[in-house]
C-alpha cells in the first residue's frame, strides 16, 4: 500500500510504494532501501526505496531541488566529497552494500562511472582523456591502452569522427563530441553501471539526439541511470522513469505507463505542465 506524506501546509500525496517490486526475471543492478539523505542538519530526500534493473536506463525526474541529483551522486558516493554530508539507510549495488564500513570508494567509483551536465574533457589529447583512468589504475601496455582507446570511442559513437586526431587536444572537440568523449573515458575503465546527470542539457539538438541514442545503444552492455529536465527525452529513452518531489519519491513505474498513466495526480500535473 502507498504512504501518505504531508509535504506542505493542506499538500499530501501519496509516495510511491518502498522498494518497488519487479518482475522475478528483472535482475536488479541497484537496490535502494530507506535511503534518507542530510546536508549537515538539513534533510533533502525522505525515505527512497526504489529497484533500478540491470541492463535498463532509469530516468530521474522532477522540478528543480527535489533530490534528484542528489540520489544520483549517492549512487557512486560522490556526495562524500561534501563537507557535513550523510546518507541514512542502504544502497546496495550488484547485491553489496556500498556503504558499509570498510568499502573501498575508489573502487566504488570505478564501477560505477559518471558523466556531469557539462562536458569536462581534461587539457590532453583526446587519447590521453579516453585512457586517463586505465593508467590510472596502473595499465601500461601500449596494445591494451590503444584497444581500449579505439574500443570505447568506438561504443562512445565518437571513433569514425577522431580516429585521425586521436593525439589532437580534447579541447579542439565540439560540445557533443566532448560529451561523447567524456561517456567514452567512463565506459574505458569497464564499469557496471553509468550515472547522468543532464547529459545533453547544454548541447544543441542535433548533439542532444546522438547523445540520446548513444544511451538507448549502451543498455546493452551497462545499467544507465540519467537525470533529465527534459520529459521527451525520459520518454524516449528510458525504460522506467522515477517522479520526485521535494526530496520524495512519488512515482515510480514503466515509462509508457508514467507518460500515459500515472497513478499519481502530483505526476499527472508535472508531466502535463501544470507546474515544474
Amino acid at each position: 500500500m502507498d504512504n501518505e506524506a504531508v509535504v506542505e501546509p493542506g499538500i499530501r500525496i501519496q509516495t510511491a510504494v518502498r522498494a518497488q517490486a519487479a518482475p522475478e526475471a528483472e535482475r536488479q543492478a541497484i537496490v535502494i532501501r530507506e535511503a534518507n539523505f542530510f546536508y549537515g542538519d538539513k534533510q533533502v530526500l525522505f525515505d527512497i526505496g526504489m529497484d533500478i534493473g540491470e541492463n535498463r536506463v532509469t530516468a530521474l525526474i522532477g522540478p528543480s531541488g527535489c533530490g534528484k541529483s542528489t540520489l544520483l551522486r549517492c549512487l557512486n558516493r560522490m556526495n562524500d566529497l561534501i563537507e557535513g554530508a550523510r546518507l541514512a539507510g542502504r544502497v546496495d549495488v550488484k547485491g553489496r552494500d556500498i556503504y558499509a564500513p570498510g568499502i573501498d570508494v575508489i573502487e566504488v567509483r570505478r564501477r560505477i562511472g559518471m558523466v556531469f551536465q557539462k562536458s569536462n574533457p581534461f587539457p590532453k589529447s583526446i587519447y590521453d582523456n579516453v585512457v586517463y583512468g586505465l593508467r590510472i589504475a596502473g595499465e601500461r601496455s601500449r596494445p591494451r591502452l590503444d584497444e581500449a582507446a579505439e574500443a570505447s570511442l568506438q561504443r562512445a559513437a565518437l571513433w569514425d569522427e577522431v580516429k585521425e586526431r586521436l593525439h589532437e587536444s580534447a579541447l579542439s572537440l565540439s560540445g557533443g563530441q566532448q560529451q561523447r568523449l567524456c561517456i567514452a573515458r567512463a565506459i574505458a575503465v569497464e564499469p557496471e553501471i553509468l550515472l547522468m546527470d543532464e547529459p545533453s542539457s547544454a548541447l544543441d539538438p542535433l548533439a542532444a539526439v546522438k547523445i540520446e541514442e548513444l544511451i538507448y545503444s549502451l543498455k546493452d552492455r551497462y545499467t544507465i541511470v540519467i537525470v533529465t529536465h527534459n520529459l521527451q527525452q525520459a520518454a524516449r529513452v528510458s525504460d522506467k522513469t522515477a517522479f520526485f518531489w521535494l526530496g520524495r519519491l512519488v512515482e515510480y513505474g514503466a515509462t509508457p505507463q508514467m507518460f500515459t498513466n500515472p497513478r499519481q495526480k502530483l505526476t499527472e500535473d508535472y508531466i502535463t505542465g501544470r507546474f515544474g
